[in-house]
């Protein structure tokens, strides 16, 4: 599955297009790799997603093409939450 469909399947970003421009300017990395938004995703890799002053790590569990509200959190585990780094 693409990098910017599991971003707004699992409901870690809203919309898919804001997961393309957050990839296509170098915010999201997997597994320490800056990524591309037609990256392919595995289970247990890790996503990297940088916001201004705040870092998202969360750990692939598992990846579906379609999910309800309820079962998108079940997608991915939160390793570093959107803490501020200082």
């Amino acid at each position: 599955m693409r990098l910017d469909k599991y971003l707004k399947v699992s409901r870690i970003i809203k919309r898919r297009t804001v997961a393309k421009e957050a990839c296509e300017s170098g915010r999201v990395s997997i597994n320490d790799k800056v990524a591309k938004p037609s990256t392919d995703v595995l289970e247990n890799d890790i996503i990297e997603i940088r916001y201004a002053e705040k870092v998202l790590r969360a750990k692939i569990l598992s990846k579906s093409e379609h999910v309800n509200k309820q079962d998108a959190k079940q997608m991915y585990e939160i390793i570093l939450g959107q803490e501020d780094k200082e």
